[in-house]
């Protein structure tokens, strides 16, 4: 994945999760959700061209390894079935596993915080421990130190 500044790849991550959502609750193909999402944005607070290529680069990665991803995390949320998780834990959970996956220039300790954020902003505080517990699960099953 291309090199983009940290505040940007903050904000395109929220552009993904929101994709993603509209994905997963909306049943939209990942091309839908990503050709709908950059025009209802906000136009004077734009997305620069890199941070969009970014989170399209999430919501299609993550889409397209999603059963990789849902049996990793399958194996490492202890008692907990992906059906039953909240909606916004869950893709939270599968887009940090795909980043953990996909682009090792990025340290996993980065890739956690910046779910750990977003789930503190989309979901609460008691989503924070339990995204937390299981990306760490995760990291260490795929050699990610």
């Amino acid at each position: 994945m291309p090199t983009v500044d940290p505040a940007v790849r903050h904000r395109a991550r929220e552009a993904a999760l929101q994709m993603l959502y509209q994905w997963e609750v909306g049943r939209t193909s990942a091309h839908e959700a990503i050709a709908t999402y950059w025009p209802s944005r906000d136009p004077d607070d734009p997305m620069p061209e890199e941070g969009r290529e970014f989170a399209g680069n999430l919501v299609r990665g993550t889409i397209g390894r999603v059963d990789e991803i849902d049996k990793l995390l399958a194996a490492n949320a202890q008692n907990w079935r992906l059906e039953r998780m909240a909606v916004l834990d869950r893709l939270v959970l599968r887009m940090a596993t795909y980043e953990l996956l996909a682009d090792p220039d990025v340290p996993p300790k980065v890739v956690i915080n910046e779910a750990l954020e977003l789930a503190r902003a989309y979901s609460g505080e008691d989503a924070v421990a339990f995204v937390n517990g299981v990306l760490d699960a995760v990291r260490k099953e795929v050699g990610r130190e």
